[in-house]
């Protein structure tokens, strides 16, 4: 068995538009007056055809439309994709299919044509359940729009999921107690709960560098919010597992376990990432981050990678660790040892010790007392090269 097996395979395929650039976002989208959508089906089609015949006799375990908005894809699109990707692989008895989409009454008119096409789970981008947070956060949706789209969402879908930020501009932990209870009330099996973050090279990143960006929460609150989270999740049913992403048993999202499991997985379209194993060896491919560049270079060359750097297994070793401490499994230490090619332990007892860290059972993970101290936990466990 191949390492990247303990994974699994999925794809992943990038839409890099949207209505609007939000101002905290450093995702690779671009807004665009008008967009070809044939000549997308074409190069998407294209790429299909290639990393298939790479991979051939692979079972596809999952598939994600990720953005950008990819609720701005006609349907059409979505279906010949999807028609594509049964032809060329076997998919998995009960692959997960998502879409990621935005709550606009446009975009909900969308919905059941992407159930049509084999869509089987819904991921919202909400953000917000408080309007003035809303336009803070340049959403070009209401609350009462992203209610109305989720009950959309929820009589066309199975599994539906939305995104709500927190720490925001003059957020309080009781305002954001509130707001978090009401989610929980509405939320399905899956709820992704980011803390909000300012990025360099944002609009809200260049508002904070002025000085313009007022009222964030100190980092003291953040936290606060966080540990909140945890509680109020944990006793709603839907306990954390992955940093930012809570779920009822059985119901996380298996295209991110994916990644956080290290399989192996095929970005396809402009920013997209790639983690491949082909004959033996694991590689890490990038594309251009234009969408301009990644169509040209698929028409022109015949295909859409950028890089392709074999990864060394100290390089895989140390991915798999920075990944597999985000989810609540943890990384299993034989495997990390074949990985680095030697027996891995633990340099630094006291993040046992302390209660940072548990090994149980072969594996080893991070604590709720570790979570928010994951970074530095992480830069703790690396060793020498």
């Amino acid at each position: 068995m191949e390492d990247w097996q303990n994974g699994g395979f999925g794809l992943y395929f990038h839409w890099p538009f949207c209505q609007a650039k939000c101002p905290y976002c450093d995702f690779n989208s671009h807004v665009a007056a008008t967009i070809d959508q044939k000549a997308w089906e074409r190069a998407y089609l294209s790429e299909i055809d290639r990393i298939a015949a790479l991979t051939p006799g692979r079972l596809v375990n999952t598939i994600f439309f990720g953005g950008g908005t990819p609720s701005l894809m006609e349907p059409e699109l979505v279906d010949a994709i999807l028609s594509r990707v049964r032809a060329s692989w076997t998919l998995a008895n009960d692959v997960e299919i998502t879409l990621e989409a935005n709550p606009t009454s446009v975009e909900a008119g969308r919905f059941r044509g992407y159930r049509a096409a084999g869509v089987n789970r819904l991921s919202m981008g909400i953000q917000s359940l408080r309007d003035d947070d809303l336009r803070r956060l340049g959403r070009l949706h209401s609350v009462s729009e992203a209610q109305k789209a989720f009950d959309i969402a929820r009589s066309a879908f199975d599994r539906v999921s939305f995104d709500l930020i927190y720490a925001r501009q003059g957020q309080t932990q009781e305002d954001w107690r509130l707001e978090l209870r009401e989610a929980l009330s509405m939320a399905v099996d899956h709820l992704s709960l980011y803390q909000l973050t300012i990025e360099q090279g944002t609009a809200f990143g260049d508002r904070y560098n002025r000085g313009q960006l007022r009222d964030l929460p100190s980092d003291d609150a953040a936290a606060d919010m966080y540990f909140l989270t945890q509680e109020e999740c944990d006793a709603a049913g839907m306990p954390s597992y992955e940093v930012s992403n809570h779920a009822r048993k059985g119901s996380e999202s298996r295209h991110n376990l994916i990644y956080w499991r290290y399989g192996d997985y095929a970005g396809i379209g402009p920013g997209a990432h790639s983690r491949l194993t082909l004959d033996g060896q694991k590689y890490a491919i990038d594309t251009p981050l234009s969408p301009t560049l990644w169509l040209a270079s698929v028409d022109a060359k015949g295909h859409g990678d950028q890089e392709r750097n074999a990864l060394p297994g100290y390089d895989q070793a140390l991915e798999y660790l920075m990944m597999g401490l985000r989810i609540s499994e943890g990384v299993d230490l034989s495997r990390l040892s074949a990985l680095f090619g030697y027996n891995y332990s633990i340099k630094n007892k006291y993040l046992l010790d302390d209660g940072f860290l548990k090994s149980e059972n072969g594996r080893l993970s991070v604590t709720g007392k570790g979570r928010p101290l994951l970074n530095a936990i992480i830069r703790d466990l690396i060793p020498d090269a």
